[in-house]
């Protein structure tokens, strides 16, 4: 599911190349830049979500280091989705 949607993705960014090289309207640009960077964060929270509910939680479980390694990892992960 989720290379189906980086390749969807690929081709968007593609199309914004092609949009630029035929200097189509600067809107019409930034429209499509802010549908890619849409798309991006929904498949990053995807994969957070993922992440999150399978090797935090079995981590977790776990207990110990690795427990404390994945939450912060986690964290970090957030942060920089945060900042995006």
């Amino acid at each position: 599911m989720h290379l189906r949607r980086l390749k969807r993705i690929e081709g968007q960014v593609r199309g914004l190349e092609r949009m630029v090289n035929e200097e189509k309207y600067c809107i019409d640009i930034l429209t499509q830049v802010s549908a890619v960077t849409s798309a991006l964060k929904s498949v990053s929270l995807e994969l957070l979500a993922e992440h999150m509910s399978h090797c935090v939680v079995r981590a977790a479980q776990a207990g110990g280091q690795e427990a404390q390694d994945k939450i912060t990892e986690a964290n970090q992960a957030i942060a920089r989705l945060v900042k995006a």
